[in-house]
Parts: C-alpha cells; structure tokens; sequence
C-alpha cells in the first residue's frame, strides 16, 4: 500500500484485533471498561513537540476508530530509556501506555508494571516482525508483553570509495585496505567478537539465568586478535569519552564506524557521496572465520495493567505499534519502523536496510534478564584492559578466563 490512508484501515483493523484480544487473556487489559477515560500517555519530547506531532496524531486517528470512547489524554516526557526506572518507583501511578526498551522487559515484569498480551496480540506481534523483535519483548514465560515500534543495534559505517562489496564482508580486509574504528572498552560492542566464536550468555536464547556467561572454544584467541588491533596501523581506538572514531570519521583519518542509526546524519556529513551502511562483517583468527554479531532489541510499547481503564490502554498500546503508525512515525520522525510490511518504504535508506539486515543476519538479542545489569562493568574492565595494554597476548588465555570467572562468583 503506498497511501496512508490504505495503511491506515489496515492498521487500525490489525490495531483492533490486538486490542480487543489483550482483553481475553487473563491479566490482558482486564481493568475497568469505562467508555470515558483519562489515558497517560509517556514518549519521547519529539513525538508530542507540536500539537500535530505524531502522538498526538495517532490519538486522533485512534478517537476516530473509536467513536464509542469519551478520551481525555495526558502526555507527558518520559523516554522509552527511561521507562523501567520510572514505572518501577509506582506502578499503580505510572502511564497507562508507555514506551520501553526491551532490556528493561525483566525488570518491568517483575514489578508487575507491564501487560501481557493476549493470544490474538501475540499472533499479531509475530506477523509483523522477524524472529528478533519477537523475542525482544517475549518473557521467561515465553509471554509477550509489548508491540515493537523500532529496532535498536549498532551495525557498519563506512567508506565506500575505500572498499567493494566483497570487501565489507570481512573486518580483517577492511583493515588491510582502509583504516577501521572500533570501541573495544565499550561493553555493548566488545562482546560482538566472542559471540560470533560462540560465547553464550544466559543460554542460547538469552533466557536462562541458571546458564550463566559462557565463552566459546576461541576465547583467548579473540582475545588475542584485539590486542594485534591496538599495534595496528590502520586500526583507530574509538572511545566513550571523546568519541575518537566519530572524530576520526570526520577529519578523514578513519573509513570504518561501528555504531546505530543514531549517529546516520552524522557519517552522511563526514562521508558525503561515499556514504555507505551495512550488516557485521566476519573475522578471521587462524583457527577460522567468524561472524560478527551485536546485540540487539526493540523499541517497545506496553501498556500497564494496573491502568483504570486497561482494556483501553491495551488497544492503544496495540494502535501506536499498528502498521499505519509505524509508517507515520518514518515519515514524520525517520523512526525506522520494525514492521516487516514497510522494509521497502526504507530501502533506500542505507542506514535503515543496514539495521534490518543486522537484525535479521548478525546479531543476537540482547538477554532481558535483570541479571544481565551484574554484565556489563565486567566486560567493560576487560575491554578496557586490553586498550591500555595490561592484556596482552602472551597473558590472553589468563585474562580472558579471569573476566569469565568473575561471572561465576
């Protein structure tokens, strides 16, 4: 469908169906069922800037597909990275509909602040997004309790004057051919290496805290392969502190820049015509070839089952991650939609097809445990050690056992 409003009525239709199930499971929207209601709403500033800004549209058009209901909305600022910590102070007082990213799914959960979704939602939210999405906002009881609106990863930047398309497909050519920015003391792209030899984290789909943090059979010898990085030539350290490879993108002394859509306006300014975006390459060490993978999760939109008016919020929850509302949130904010159906309205977005081959070909998802806060400063100290030279290669094997030790304790 290339008209919105062709979208639209399929959408709402889609967005009625996943409303009207969230109400038949137990626990799915099953609060008060008041023709007039106050609904909060929570997003980001940009989404409610105006009084057409996108919300607020996607308000309207749900008024509209339901003439029955009576709503007064509230909006106020708070951002989908924001979400758990917010909800978690009081459930009872939180929105009603609200944005999240999906690592704070466990969290959410386990604070009763989050609804599930009905069987039809959950048809719905499967038809619509890849294997990943799906999982993103799935529980450890195998429940789903949000609608995708957007992926989050980090994928490729690069040069592509510098480089072929057969190039790109390998870390170690780029490095012999141009010059590659990497954040090795960075705690969500260091782990992109050893996931690819095959460490699993909390089991192979994420979700058992029992597993623990495992590495692959080559550990020590990626270990190995990002110590030769910082001898390197052609290798440039990006950094959290004065974001070095960014810099380096700019002035012309890098070719290569690991990150996410986030940072897309700023390499179409540093690379200009030779603009250019792409899935994980692979890496070769001597015993094989492996393959990049990052994390990755989901813009999310939930509603909270303590809400006064639940069956509302659930339908609207399902409205804001409808199709239609997905392809208005492109157009009027360049949100990269999760919805399978629009990947062609984005084709020729480079940054945008490079995030959905990512999703669907070289990540992993990112664990929702809330186990997985205790990851992070492990894998960043280890990271940072190999930057500033205390893991080397003749200790590899013992320091990379040490970080996976400090796991166990």
């Amino acid at each position: 469908m290339t008209k919105f409003a062709k979208v639209l009525a399929a959408g709402a239709a889609a967005a009625m169906l996943l409303g009207a199930g969230a109400c038949g499971a137990s626990n799915s929207g099953s609060g008060s069922d008041s023709k007039t209601a106050t609904i909060t709403v929570w997003s980001a500033a940009e989404d409610q800037a105006k009084k057409d800004s996108w919300l607020q549209t996607m308000e309207a058009a749900f008024e509209k597909e339901h003439p029955e209901y009576k709503i007064t909305w509230k909006n106020s600022v708070v951002t989908s990275a924001d979400a758990a910590t917010t909800v978690k102070q009081d459930p009872a007082a939180a929105a009603d509909v609200y944005q999240f990213a999906s690592d704070q799914l466990g969290a959410l959960v386990d604070a009763q602040a989050i609804g599930e979704l009905s069987d039809d939602a959950t048809k719905q939210v499967k038809e619509q997004n890849d294997e990943t999405l799906v999982n993103s906002v799935t529980g450890t009881d195998g429940k789903l309790y949000g609608v995708p609106l957007s992926g989050n990863t980090w994928f490729m930047y690069y040069n592509k004057s510098k480089f072929s398309a057969d190039d790109i497909k390998s870390f170690n050519t780029m490095l012999q051919k141009g010059k590659v920015t990497f954040n090795i003391a960075n705690s969500w792209y260091l782990p992109s290496f050893y996931v690819g030899d095959g460490m699993t984290i909390f089991g192979k789909k994420g979700t058992d805290a029992k597993a623990g943090i495992q590495p692959g059979p080559h550990a020590a010898e990626v270990t190995e392969f990002l110590t030769s990085l910082m001898k390197n030539p052609n290798f440039v350290l990006d950094n959290n502190a004065d974001n070095a490879g960014l810099a380096a993108m700019k002035n012309g002394t890098a070719d290569v820049y690991f990150s996410g859509t986030w940072s897309a306006q700023d390499m179409k300014e540093a690379l200009g015509d030779n603009y250019a975006a792409a899935q994980l390459p692979s890496f070769t060490l001597d015993s094989g070839t492996y393959q990049m993978k990052s994390f990755a999760g989901s813009t999310s939109v939930a509603y909270n089952p303590n809400a006064k008016n639940a069956k509302i919020a659930a339908q609207f929850a399902a409205f804001l991650g409808s199709t239609q509302a997905q392809k208005k949130h492109y157009e009027m904010r360049q949100i990269i939609p999760a919805d399978k159906s629009l990947e062609s309205m984005v084709a020729d977005d480079p940054a945008a097809k490079a995030q959905i081959d990512t999703l669907a070909n070289t990540s992993i998802i990112q664990p929702t445990l809330t186990e997985m806060s205790n990851f992070w400063d492990p894998c960043e100290n280890f990271g940072t050690a190999i930057t500033t030279g205390d893991v080397t290669a003749a200790n590899a094997a013992e320091k990379t056992q040490a970080w996976f030790d400090a796991y166990k304790k």
